[in-house]
Order: C-alpha cells, then structure tokens, then sequence
C-alpha cells in the first residue's frame, strides 16, 4: 500500500493505483470526462488536471501513479485555473444547442460547465462541423458535432463488448469517431455506449426526441429476459414507459444491460396490446368484461374435467413469468387434479432433477474464473452480461474452452473473445466430446474414465487446460439444457468438475428458470411434460404468458395440436395465440405488476409496478387467483403479491446440479435451437427497433 496526503487528508491505495483512485477512496469529486472506473485510461481530455507538489505542471489525475508521500491538491488555484482552461478549450467547438439537446439536462459536459465553463468565449471562428453518421437502428449519431474524443464509446466495445465498432479516424480538428467503412454497430451490449457518452453526442434513438430528462419519473425494477437478473431503472412518463436504463449492482449486471432490456419497452407501447378480455365467438373475437371472461373459463374447465377427467387439463408457463404467478398457476393445476405443468417448453429430455439447476457459482465469480468450459451455448448472444464477465476473465489471462455448434461459433470472433480450444460439433456429438475429454482427464489422473471416450489431441488441450489454475467452472448452456441427452451432458460435466476442482452449473435460460423450478412448475407426480402436452391429448391448455408456436421446440406444430383441444386459454399483455385460443386475458407484463424473479445464481429479486396497468389488463397472479377462487380451489385467496411469494417460497431453494442418470454417449436428435436473440419471448419479438438489428435479420442460433 501507498499512503498520499490528498487536500490535506492521508489516504492509503494500493502501488500502482491513479491519483483518481485515491481521490475516489477519499470520497473527493475530481471532474473528468474521459475516465471512467470500467474502462482503461485514456488521459484525452485532461478535465482532471490536479496540483502534484514538486511537479513543474497540472497532471491528470486519472493517468498519475500514486508514489509514497505524494501531496496533491485538487482544489488550489493551480488545479480550478487548469480545469478551467480545459473546459475553454473543449467549449470551443462545441455546439450551444443545450436547449434542443437530448442530452440536456443529464449531460456531464453541461453541468461541469456551470462550475468550470467561463461566461463568455475568446474563440471567433466558426466551429467545426461533424456530419452524422447511420449505425443502425438502436444508437443516433446525428450531432457528432458534440463530441469531445474521450474514446469511452471506442474502449468499451475494444474491452467490454470485445468488438471494437467504433474507432477515432483522422487528427486535430480533423478527427472523428466513427465506424469502419460505414458499417452499423451491432452489438448486442451496444446501448451502453449511450450512457457512458458524457455528451449528446451518442444518444438513443429509439428515445429520441420523446421526453426531457426531467419530466421522467425513475423507478427501480429487474431485468425480464435475462437471467442475471440485472438491476434497471425504469423511467416514465405520463403512466407510459420511455426508457430504461441500468441501476449500477457491481454483484450482478455493474453497470451494464443488454439491449434486449433496454429497448424491449417500446413493445408494451406498440398496438399488439392486449387491452380487454376477449372470448371468441362464432369464429369471431369479441370483447367482453372480466367477470364474463373468468366464468366462461372455468365453467369450460369444469365441464372438461368432469368429461374427460383433470388429466386432459394442462398448463404451459413461460419461464420469464414471475415466481407469484407460476407459483398460482401450478396451485391452479393442481387444486384440478392435475400435475401436467411444464415451463420447460424448448426441451427434449425432461429428466427429474435432484434439485433446483443453477449456475453453480455466483455471477461476480465469472470475472475471476481461470479456466472455463462452456458447453452448448453461444454465450456472447444466449447472456451478453455473462459474456462480458467472462471476456474479462479472459482479457486477464483466464483459457476459455468450447464445445458447441458450428452456429454458435460460426467464425474466429463470433464470441468477441479468444477461445484457447475449440471443439465444434452438433448437438448430438456434445456428448462424446465431453467423453474424451474426460478420458483425457482420466489418463492424465490415472483413475477410470467415466464411459467410453478417445483422449484426442484437442480433448488433452482441454483436459490439460482444466487441469491447471485454481479458479474454474464447467458451463452448461441452453442448447445443452434443451438437448435430448441433457442428463448424459450434466452427469458427464459434473465427472469433470469433480476431477478438475470445478464448479458446475447451468447459464439458465430465461429471467426466472431457476424460480420456475422452485415453486414446481413443471411435473412432480408423472404428469405431462411439455412436450407429451404439444403433442396432443389436452382437451384444455391454459397458456401462461406463452406463444407455443415460436417458444417452444414443437414450433409450428403446437399451433395445429392446441388447435384440437376445446378450450385454449391464453394470460398474455399481447394479441397471442389468436389462431388457436378460444379466451384471451390481458395480463401485466413485468412493468405494470409486482412480483419476483430468481436469477441464474439463485438471487431472489422482487419489484414493484412502475406504471399502472393498461386499461383493463390485471396482473396475472391476480387472475390466477380469482380464478382458483371461481373453481373453488383451496388455499390461495391471496391479498398481495408479497403473501404469494411468502407461500411460495416457504421451501427453501435447494441447488443441485446433481444428476443420477447413465451416461449415453449415442447419438440423439436435439430440439431446435432459437431463431434469433430477439425472438426469446413475447415482448422482444414485439420491440420495433430490435427487430431492425442485424442479429434480428441474420437469425443469430443461440
């Protein structure tokens, strides 16, 4: 450690570390545009010039290496006159359209203005001129007039993002950011740049020009679609959701979001909304009133079960609803008389587990992993914030290795990071990759391998990189999960993990997997899984939140199997299921109800509604409810979201990534992988503006 005196305080940090650090530590507010504690320094802008005593000149704070003893000011008359005259010179040339700026009112250069800007300009000529530039549909550049070249955008997608998308052309007044030969921006992390832009020079463009910052009200929520659980605040207005950003949890997301939560929102504002319970009539939908719609529904389900009995009922939930309202679902089912309940709607094999599935580590540990092995995922699209936890391991040293689809890695940078071994293969050779692997493992240990396997060259790379550090995980992914041998894959990757002193654990597929599997959504006493259920049989479906056709691994055909059943029941915010249901009931999405996610490390996080609901949408616990009550089922009266989630979650979550099942290392047909990142639910393939994004139009597999 090294001790500075900082405006007169003694301040300890490690060798090493900036005189910025320092001040951070102390709690002193050194202005800077440039810098930013993610990212690497840059030193551009110089708005942190500090006084070093015996230094013949201000230095940058953010590029100033602490030395023992070293006494700096950051407020004498030295260091304000220099910041002072870095804030003239970056005055310069910037555009006075503060009032018509989007960024106004949030834009770091304005407010450090007020304190360091002078109130006139000694500067005549006429300021330079930055034409706009088109980078897809999600990021404007229209006013790249704005810009001050802190590089924050241009390092972030080089070491955050792992794509570098924008890079500084030319010198002097000549120099511009932008991409390279006229390409789009096409991350699927991209929207940060927005944020961490200190100027308007970046803004959204979905957002654009629709509300001032400080006509937003902000409120605090949790990620839908992703299965960090990232933290988000949510900003309003008029009762209507204009923009989300990230609410900063170093333990989960940092700083950062995925696009598909930033920009899912315009969805709930599109004009597929689901505003009124609707029954359909004669071939024809009609519009009725709640109380119509909740008797006709369970007089349909009472009639089916008193003809065909409770089995020939059945319930398909989407792992993106929250924990209350699987929770009511399966209670619904059950006070049936049925068990046939499943969220595990693109699965192949439906194998029972010991416990509840999890990532088998914490999230932050991601960043600090030394040896990875990722199985069945494309992990850069499948989680954008596990793969930026990871490609940080890697940019420090970590050896990440891969067994995956030709899709998933269909060329050298299709994860944005360096993979030490590759071993590509589909589906229904994951298995016995892994088996060589393991025998590779095994020859080196000298125990039994588990089954049958060839110690191939790239095999012995994997072992032997697993072999070494200290820090390791084995990684399933979707793919993996959703495979028809995913009980061979876990039983064979839990064998490794043992061997090599790894942790083990799935990535986990949507934003409430791991809470789905906790309160039971799925069989517990034989009854049908998803796929017995979408292959036909079910006089009535009740479908949660779900569009079978596109969520499902029966695609296509669940609509012409649910199109047989009597009554089909569709809880969803949107016009879904239309071809095939017979009842539609307009529930809240996750912005207009409490509720409660489980993200893949098995964190519990509950949320509030940010706005009301939509005309006469309901949240959903609510309908279950009322609907239980209507079939006279026991035990769920209910007042608040809370007394749900305290009912349901009076079991304690057990993980295990445990698996008892024999290894099968024979070939075997996997379900279809997803057609894009933004296709994962009902409310992103609803975002305009994701759907114009090059992972949209390409079909990216997951």
């Amino acid at each position: 450690m090294v001790e500075i005196e900082l405006d007169g305080q003694k301040v300890e940090v490690a060798e090493g570390s900036m005189v910025m650090h320092a001040a951070e530590k102390a709690g002193t507010y050194i202005p800077h545009f440039c810098y930013h504690k993610k990212l690497s320094i840059a030193a551009n802008c110089r708005m942190c010039l500090v006084e070093v005593e015996k230094a013949p000149k201000p230095m940058p704070a953010c590029a100033t290496p602490v030395t023992q003893g070293m006494i700096v000011r950051t407020k004498s008359d030295k260091a304000i006159a220099a910041q002072k005259s870095v804030m003239e010179f970056l005055l310069i040339n910037h555009p006075l359209d503060c009032p018509i700026c989007d960024q106004g009112g949030e834009c770091q250069l304005q407010d450090l203005a007020v304190g360091y800007g002078g109130t006139t300009s000694r500067y005549e000529e006429e300021k330079r001129m930055v034409f706009h530039k088109e980078v897809g549909p999600l990021i404007s550049m229209e006013e790249m007039s704005r810009c001050i070249h802190c590089t924050r955008c241009v390092r972030f997608g080089q070491e955050v993002a792992g794509a570098m998308e924008l890079g500084m052309s030319h010198r002097g007044e000549h120099a511009e950011i932008e991409t390279f030969l006229g390409q789009t921006i096409d991350s699927e992390l991209s929207g940060n740049m927005i944020d961490i832009c200190p100027v308007g020079a970046l803004t959204s463009k979905p957002f654009r020009y629709h509300a001032r910052t400080w006509e937003l009200s902000r409120r605090k929520s949790v990620a839908a679609h992703d299965s960090s659980g990232a933290n988000l605040i949510v900003q309003v207005k008029n009762n209507q959701v204009m923009r989300i950003v990230p609410l900063e949890n170093e333990e989960v997301n940092e700083c950062w979001i995925a696009d598909r939560e930033r920009f899912s929102y315009e969805a709930l504002n599109g004009p597929d909304r689901l505003t009124r319970p609707m029954i359909k009539q004669g071939g024809e939908w009609k519009e009725v009133d709640w109380q119509t719609a909740l008797e006709y529904v369970a007089n349909g389900l009472k009639s089916i079960q008193r003809d065909h009995g409770a089995n020939s009922i059945g319930a398909l939930v989407s792992p993106h609803s929250t924990v209350e309202e699987l929770s009511l679902a399966g209670a619904l089912m059950r006070g049936l008389g049925s068990d046939n309940i499943d969220h595990r709607l693109r699965h192949a094999e439906f194998a029972a587990a010991d416990g509840v599935r999890t990532l088998g580590t914490s999230i932050a540990s991601l960043s600090t992993l030394q040896r990875v092995l990722v199985v069945g995922s494309n992990l850069r699209k499948d989680h954008p914030l596990f793969a930026l936890r990871v490609r940080h391991a890697v940019r420090h040293g970590a050896q990440l290795n891969l067994i995956t689809s030709p899709a998933a890695f269909s060329h050298d940078d299709a994860w944005a990071m360096p993979a030490s071994q590759t071993l590509l293969g589909e589906a229904s050779a994951w298995a016995q990759s892994l088996a060589d692997v393991a025998a590779a493992i095994a020859a080196d240990k000298g125990v039994s391998a588990p089954c049958a396997g060839t110690a191939t060259p790239q095999a012995q790379a994997i072992a032997k990189s697993l072999l070494g550090g200290d820090r390791k995980a084995v990684l399933l992914g979707n793919a993996a999960a959703h495979a028809a041998n995913a009980s061979s894959l876990l039983a064979l990757a839990n064998w490794i993990a043992e061997q090599t002193g790894a942790s083990v654990g799935y990535l986990t597929e949507a934003a409430n997997t791991v809470g789905a599997q906790w309160v039971a959504a799925q069989p517990q006493t034989g009854g049908k899984n998803a796929a017995q259920m979408l292959a036909g049989g079910l006089k009535a479906a009740i479908l949660l939140n779900t569009e079978p056709e596109f969520d499902s691994a029966a695609g296509a055909a669940a609509a012409q199997t649910l199109g047989q059943a009597e009554m089909v029941v569709t809880l969803s915010p949107f016009k879904a299921n239309m071809a095939f249901s017979d009842v539609l009931l307009p529930i809240a999405p996750f912005t207009e109800t409490s509720g409660s996610f489980v993200n893949a490390e098995g964190r519990l996080q509950s949320f509030h509604a940010v706005v009301k609901p939509l005309a006469e949408t309901r949240p959903a616990w609510k309908v279950l409810r009322v609907l239980a009550n209507l079939l006279d089922i026991p035990g769920v009266s209910f007042e608040t979201s809370q007394e749900v989630l305290a009912h349901a979650t009076a079991k304690p979550l057990e993980a295990s990534n445990r698996t008892a099942a024999n290894i099968d290392l024979s070939a075997s047909t996997a379900a279809p992988a997803v057609a894009s990142i933004y296709q994962l639910d009902s409310m992103v393939r609803r975002a305009p503006s994701l759907q114009l994004t090059a992972d949209a139009r390409q079909g990216v597999t997951a």
